[in-house]
């Protein structure tokens, strides 16, 4: 289905030049694991452009159309799942005020792929277009093939006030204590009206000063995501599903000791461990819906990362999966990841509706692809950038996790904390 062409390059240039190579394709898919030290990664960096086939809808029945399109490509696919995609599987809505309108889901099958592993680069192209390989292998080795520059200032607005902030997060911890919930991630919204911005050149100072594991720049015609993620949602190698949620953040600073002092302490934190492990927990059920039976393993609980901007609390929990299980069916049984949710999940969900003022849409949704076995990796959309370049709208959330120990002011400066990098960005 495929032609295949391998070459050797010098992998911070190759990608450098694919991503500027890639600036005026309608769709495009770029992730990069910036080197960062993983023992589950696949590719060091994947670019999938053009579409010869493509998926996009709304929340209903949503699933059930991935699932078909999947199995009917039986090809590597790119896109993602937003998190409103709740609304297929729970009885749920999403009613709060949207300014990026983006297609609850969407996918496509790529005419052009690139897999870069080291210092080999693979490229895979469909059959009818493997006449234009060596054309495209001149453009974008092209030394003066460069990334445009910007320099930019927005404006940025915040969407709920400190005062609104403290007061949600408080009626947040009502519902704790009355037993509603035992932990929920509550977000809020920052965004630009009127914006024009120039989405590769941000997404690469994003990804500069932020060097994630699952990074990611995406284009569907108008509407991208500049995401700067730090986290895995789910992974499928074979029969093996693995996911990686986080919680628990500390900051980082400049002074050795400082840092490790508060890596150390991030690490010693009660109300961090344990919402961390109530989060494991909802994975551990999720994930055994599909799982073999007994096999739902926790293969690290509560490690310390470190990435530039934070240090982070991740585990691993992993599983088995029977090849009758289709694919889509372990993502929509997972799906919104625990990490983005709280505990128990749908009763989470339904509160988050009604103390948050935007819909989620991309944002806490995920970003990936299926190749063409089944297998299949999708990171967790935080962190990130969104623009609609068509109304000039320009919004990023951040959030944390409410659990009985939440201080909601400790919970406002944890969600500026995660804020900075885009802030840094966007307005210099």
């Amino acid at each position: 289905m495929r032609e295949v062409k391998h070459i050797k390059v010098q992998p911070e240039i190759i990608k450098e030049k694919l991503l500027a190579w890639a600036q005026n394709q309608r769709e495009v898919v770029f992730l990069d694991s910036n080197n960062y030290p993983q023992t589950h990664g696949c590719y060091d960096a994947i670019l999938a452009v053009e579409a010869f086939t493509s998926l996009q809808t709304d929340y209903h029945n949503g699933f059930e159309d991935l699932k078909q399109y999947q199995q009917q490509t039986q090809d590597w696919i790119f896109g993602y799942l937003s998190y409103d995609l709740k609304n297929d599987t729970e009885n749920l809505k999403s009613d709060n005020f949207d300014g990026l309108a983006f297609p609850d889901l969407f996918f496509f099958q790529p005419k052009k792929l690139f897999l870069l592993k080291g210092d080999q680069l693979e490229m895979a192209y469909l059959h009818f277009c493997e006449d234009e390989m060596e054309d495209d292998i001149k453009d974008f080795l092209n030394p003066d093939f460069a990334i445009n520059t910007q320099d930019t200032s927005i404006e940025i607005h915040q969407r709920i006030s400190k005062a609104n902030y403290l007061s949600k997060v408080n009626q947040m911890l009502e519902h704790i204590h009355r037993g509603d919930i035992y932990e929920a991630n509550f977000c809020m919204e920052f965004y630009a009206e009127n914006a024009q911005i120039e989405p590769f050149a941000i997404y690469r100072k994003l990804n500069t000063i932020s060097k994630a594991p699952f990074a990611c720049f995406l284009k569907n015609n108008n509407h991208f995501l500049l995401s700067a993620s730090p986290e895995r949602y789910l992974q499928k190698t074979g029969n093996q599903v693995l996911s990686q949620p986080i919680k628990g953040t500390a900051k980082r600073f400049e002074n050795p000791e400082k840092d490790e002092q508060s890596k150390k302490e991030l690490e010693l934190n009660p109300k961090e461990r344990s919402e961390n492990i109530m989060i494991v927990d909802l994975v551990r059920n999720d994930l055994a819906h599909t799982a073999d039976k007994g096999s739902v393993q926790v293969q690290e609980l509560c490690g310390i990362y470190s990435f530039a901007q934070v240090h982070q609390m991740i585990s691993t929990v992993v599983s088995n999966v029977s090849t009758q299980i289709a694919p889509v069916d372990i993502l929509k049984s997972t799906f919104p990841m625990g990490s983005m949710t709280g505990a128990p999940k749908v009763s989470a969900m339904q509160i988050i509706e009604n103390l948050e003022e935007t819909k989620r849409g991309l944002y806490s949704g995920a970003v990936g692809y299926f190749t063409p076995t089944g297998d299949f990796d999708f990171n967790v959309v935080i962190r990130s950038i969104l623009y609609n370049k068509s109304n000039q709208y320009l919004s990023f959330s951040v959030g944390s996790a409410i659990t009985a120990l939440a201080n909601p002011d400790d919970e406002y400066q944890e969600c500026l904390l995660k804020a900075k990098a885009m802030h840094e960005v966007l307005t210099n």
